[in-house]
């Protein structure tokens, strides 16, 4: 017969070729219902299930599963898509931030080069040597 769909002692599910299941199946139908068995349907001749006789829970289960796995997988497409818009906004506001603060460097130093000239102080030298990477030429 079938094995019980939630029994840990077995390592799977009875298997029966098609032929016999048409015989039995009123039969395999309540064993699904009554103890939560589960039963392999097979081609005749052929090992691999082509079908299962399953309980309605287990079978409405893996349908909710499949279900939320759509969702899950439309939802997270979804917050991707937000993120990678996200990330190209910051990115876009970021370099226009930069332009500013290295527009606002170049004229503070422009400032600076027009009131002491450049190499005259020690402290400016090193100064301008820690905002070189900001500076443009």
């Amino acid at each position: 017969m079938a094995v019980p769909a939630l029994a840990h002692g077995h390592d799977r599910p009875r298997s029966l070729p098609l032929r016999e299941v048409r015989t039995r199946l009123t039969q395999l139908v309540a064993m699904a219902e009554l103890t939560d068995t589960v039963t392999l349907v097979t081609r005749d001749g052929d090992p691999r299930p082509i079908a299962a006789i399953v309980p309605a829970p287990a079978a409405r289960n893996a349908a909710q599963a499949r279900a939320d796995a759509d969702r899950v997988a439309a939802v997270t497409a979804g917050w991707a898509r937000r993120l990678d818009e996200t990330h190209r906004q910051s990115a876009r506001r970021h370099a226009a931030e930069l332009r500013a603060v290295t527009d606002a460097l170049a004229e503070a130093w422009a400032e600076l080069d027009r009131r002491a000239a450049p190499g005259g102080d020690p402290a400016l030298a090193r100064l301008r040597a820690a905002h070189a990477d900001l500076l443009r030429d």
